[in-house]
């Protein structure tokens, strides 16, 4: 089912869609101690490609847990696969994508009835189905037998797509043991030799390579390896591009593995997702993407525990409940779990893992002085017997009226990879979209894109990278609104406030300009039916 919008704001033409769109914002002053609200209409015009390129995905770590078991269930759904479970049959489903999985809701019906749509149908999006898989890996295990040792999906789909995952092998990566625990050297039997700067060539003709041999218009470049200690950062090294680039040259020990495929993919001009906490974006990487007009997006994926916290915090905070300790232990057996019990690892998780709850404290003046922060405190623990099954416990302590207290005890089972999966999809699908967007201000003689960093993306990912002097929004639900809004913009839709005046006031609410075209009601998207399959 597609979505057609009737609106002399909005115009299809063969290539694009175009929209006259009034972005209104307030801007705050603060004059003589008190503070100033100035609301503001900014006109827009607002231009998406529609045509969807023949995309290509490559995945750092394709062997690993989330790359093995994104590919599987790629086919899975390519060829709409069932088996038997000990509950009943299984068909496979993208359950957990926000793409592939969830409604938006875009106005209501002539009987006030609300109208969802899936979200893929707002805008042309790559479908899953037209996704191709390559990617890089420090063992040269097939996916195939990488799915059989990452024991994460039932054994009645393993047996139906282990032949054809039998065929795929990684291309040969990164390794290098000072950015990860020495325990993953027993996998590193495919590897990329030469210095840093030969690295990064190869890494380049390798995405020219898959370009050629599948006819991809375009291609992604996603990092779901290991996690990586941090890197340093300084005067001389990184800083900036031209810094960066010679340090490359120079073999510099301190350029991380993931900061080399970053820079490749960029001198390639394609789109690069970290899913993993480190800091592979140092600011010569941020600078490099700037001046290649390419885009970057991270950090390191939100998919169970860290998600469910900035959906509690923000709940208690914006009801006026102090929240004043949290701690998260997690205990979890996969690779990654490994990974991260060396010191050094986990600091970068811990990180990421630390700051979700910074911009929903900083909100609250009234619960919280300057600088003021609850205890926060992430304990991570490998336990080989659970595999893939993470177990998150969190305890939530918060002060309530009057001297009183609330705590909240939550223990959750999340089974990684089927989480992280479908968050890889959307990166990619989302992604992928951002760099068909454009929009210009009335003062503007050309469209512009999005910034380098895609921070739209942030619903996903657990360290949201922001551009420079841009705020950092955790809150879940400001994130997921931003996705919405920005899509029903694009073409000629308006933000949803759930006002619902209509339902409120004995008034008609109705538009002066209502029209009638073809059986269809024009409200200038406000107000939507469905006729012959189209919203």
């Amino acid at each position: 089912m597609s979505l057609k919008v009737n609106s002399t704001r909005v115009k299809y033409t063969e290539n694009y869609i175009e929209v006259d769109y009034t972005y209104n914002t307030s801007l705050v002053k603060t004059i003589d101690g008190k503070l100033t609200v100035e609301p503001r209409d900014v006109p827009l015009k607002i231009c998406t490609e529609t045509s969807v390129p023949k995309t290509a995905l490559m995945l750092v770590g394709w062997g690993g847990n989330n790359g093995s078991t994104l590919t599987a269930s790629l086919i899975a759904n390519r060829n709409k696969l069932e088996w038997r479970t000990r509950t009943g049959m299984q068909k496979a489903n993208w359950y957990g994508s926000i793409t592939q999985a969830s409604t938006v809701l875009i106005g209501s019906d002539e009987q006030g009835e609300d109208i969802f749509v899936p979200m893929k149908d707002i805008l042309p999006m790559i479908s899953p189905d037209d996704i191709i898989l390559d990617g890089w890996d420090i063992s040269k295990m097939s996916l195939g037998d990488a799915m059989r040792r990452a024991q994460v999906l039932d054994i009645g789909i393993q047996d139906q797509v282990y032949e054809k995952m039998s065929k795929m092998v990684p291309r040969a990566s990164i390794y290098d043991a000072d950015f990860i625990a020495a325990n993953q050297s027993d996998r590193a039997d495919n590897i990329i030799e030469g210095t840093r700067y030969e690295q990064f060539l190869k890494i380049r003709a390798d995405i020219r390579d898959c370009k050629e041999k599948t006819g991809a218009e375009k291609v992604i470049v996603l990092w779901t390896a290991n996690t990586e200690r941090f890197s340093e950062i300084r005067e001389g090294l990184n800083t900036n591009y031209d810094e960066l680039m010679e340090s490359l040259k120079k073999n510099e020990k301190e350029i991380s593995p993931s900061t080399i495929f970053a820079m490749a993919s960029i001198a390639e001009g394609c789109l690069y997702i970290n899913g993993s906490p480190q800091n592979t974006f140092v600011p010569g990487v941020i600078e490099m993407a700037e001046r290649h007009g390419t885009f970057i997006a991270g950090d390191d994926f939100k998919s169970g525990q860290t998600k469910l916290k900035s959906v509690l915090v923000d709940f208690l905070v914006s009801a006026g409940i102090k929240p004043t300790s949290i701690v998260s232990y997690n205990h979890l057996g996969n690779n990654d779990g490994k990974n991260l019990s060396a010191p050094q690892t986990f600091r970068s998780k811990e990180i990421s893992k630390s700051n979700v709850v910074d911009d929903m404290v900083a909100s609250n003046s009234i619960l919280y002085e300057k600088n003021e922060h609850p205890d926060h405190c992430v304990v991570i623990k490998y336990v080989p017997y659970v595999g893939d099954s993470k177990r998150a416990m969190d305890e939530y302590t918060s002060q309530i009226m009057m001297g009183g207290h609330n705590t909240l005890v939550i223990h959750n089972t999340c089974e990684d990879s089927l989480l992280a999966s479908p968050l890889i999809l959307d990166l990619v699908i989302l992604g992928e979209l951002c760099t068909r967007i454009t929009v210009k201000t009335q003062e503007m003689t050309g469209y512009k894109p999005f910034k380098s960093i895609l921070s739209l993306l942030s619903y996903l990912c657990k360290a949201p990278l922001v551009p420079k002097g841009t705020p950092v929004v955790n809150s879940l639900f400001r994130q997921r609104a931003a996705i919405e809004n920005i899509l029903k913009a694009c073409v000629g839709l308006p933000p949803n406030t759930h006002m619902a005046l209509e339902h409120r006031f004995e008034v008609s609410m109705q538009q002066t300009d209502k029209k009638m075209t073809n059986g269809k009601v024009t409200l200038n998207g406000d107000a939507v039916k469905v006729k012959n399959g189209v919203h």
